[in-house]
């Protein structure tokens, strides 16, 4: 049974800067990859970004991209999401994914994980 466990989240004002980490039971070499997903009430979840294996390839979205970073831990089997200049369209819960198993789906696709964390809160206040 694969785990995954999302922390770091919280409440914070614009501009200011969040971690969260996501903690795996499954070795980081166990996977194709790790992606970050975020939810606001009402919407369906959307991509954040990826880190994928091997070579440590990085996506985001546009929505996203100059303020986060994705990064990872083989030792820890962390995956990390530093958020910088956070907006308050930035509040959802973010989840991460795991994708184990190949498919034709791409890392910016929730298709392609299979295994998902509860996710954690993220509230920025303008």
């Amino acid at each position: 049974q694969v785990q995954l466990v999302e922390t770091g989240g919280g409440l914070v004002q614009a501009g200011a800067s969040l971690r969260l980490s996501c903690s795996t039971s499954v070795p980081m070499t166990n996977m194709y990859g790790v992606g970050w997903f975020r939810r606001t009430a009402g919407k369906e979840r959307v991509f954040v970004a990826a880190i994928r294996r091997p070579g440590g390839a990085t996506f985001y979205a546009e929505s996203v991209k100059d303020r986060f970073t994705v990064s990872s831990d083989s030792v820890k089997s962390t995956v990390d999401l530093q958020m910088n200049s956070l907006k308050p369209e930035d509040t959802a819960v973010y989840y991460c994914a795991a994708d184990l198993y190949y498919s034709d789906a791409g890392p910016r696709e929730a298709q392609a994980y299979e295994y998902w964390g509860q996710g954690t809160q993220v509230t920025v206040s303008s």
